[in-house]
């Protein structure tokens, strides 16, 4: 079976982004609702959310890489991640982009930015200290096809949104409990319809975070499979990213679970989540498809590349 090695665009991962575009879009006006019926000036809630959304949309690689502890190394720091990286990229026929190490033991890799051209691949202390370097190969290919797939974008404004949402309804509670909503005690209508409103907002706004939740989780299972196909197809050994992925999750158990909980809020952008095992709620909830899922995609393709002809 004969190999483009470039990476290809994934259809199934483009319209499942438009989708989840466009609902998101339909999120943010509901949102700005929400905050239009609480009392805030609608001009102020533009301004206030064209500047977080401007803020995470170009700021996300900086906000990330500070986030994970990471930062931006270069070739002669870092001969052989950079050299790997040249060589995927030379095989991608895609632009290089920043390479950035995260001094954590956890063994992981992830990449962000809006598009290729404004992009950090990073690698952790730890993945580079676990696997040998075809291995790792295998890795960095997965996350430059997240580079390339452009899915990093969607992925980031989908996770600010549930984050504004969850804002929402924190502040409601708090503006509840100090009596922010009641106007004053002696008024029982005023003080019912208040609470009213009150409650609507709350309900509303964790509907909207569970909306985006899914919506982010539903995406990024998706994504990490069409990684997985394109990263194994560049390199054209999908063995080899199945045996990082093997090795990658069973030394994920090793890491404290102190560390594990500090990093979950970015496994939406990791090479594999940061969970302890035995966490079946969590797995359950998981921003990546089932490690046996992931091997099976990739048995299967092996099977495909090496068939004659």
């Amino acid at each position: 079976m004969a190999i483009d090695r470039r990476i290809p665009a994934d259809h199934g991962l483009t319209v499942r982004m438009f989708i989840t575009g466009l609902l998101m879009v339909l999120l943010y006006a509901l949102v700005i609702g929400i905050l239009f019926a609480v009392g805030l000036n609608l001009g102020v809630i533009l301004v206030i959310a064209a500047v977080f959304l401007f803020c995470q949309y170009w700021f996300s690689d900086k906000i990330a890489l500070f986030g994970m502890h990471g930062r931006i190394v270069t070739p002669e720091q870092e001969p052989e991640l950079h050299g790997i990286i040249d060589r995927l990229c030379a095989l991608a026929d895609m632009p290089k982009p920043r390479v950035a190490i995260a001094d954590v033991d956890m063994p992981n890799a992830f990449a962000t930015g809006r598009n290729p051209k404004n992009a950090v691949v990073c690698a952790t202390r730890g993945i580079m200290r676990r696997l040998d370097e075809p291995e790792l190969e295998a890795v960095l290919a997965h996350e430059l096809s997240h580079v390339a797939h452009r899915d990093v974008a969607i992925m980031t404004i989908a996770s600010f949104l549930g984050m504004v949402a969850g804002l929402i309804t924190r502040f409601t509670i708090y503006a509840g409990l100090f009596g922010g909503f009641g106007g004053g005690g002696n008024n029982r209508d005023s003080g019912g319809q208040a609470a009213m409103i009150e409650l609507a907002v709350i309900v509303v706004s964790a509907l909207i975070y569970a909306i985006s939740f899914l919506l982010t989780m539903a995406l990024s299972r998706y994504r990490e499979l069409a990684a997985d196909r394109s990263g194994a197809i560049l390199i054209g050994r999908p063995s080899l990213l199945a045996s990082a992925l093997v090795k990658v999750t069973g030394e994920m158990s090793r890491i404290p679970t102190r560390d594990l909980r500090s990093a979950e809020h970015f496994n939406a952008f990791y090479f594999t989540p940061a969970l302890s095992q035995g966490t079946s709620l969590s797995s359950l909830f998981s921003t990546h498809p089932p490690l046996q899922k992931r091997l099976d995609q990739l048995a299967k393709l092996e099977a495909e590349m090496n068939q004659p002809g």
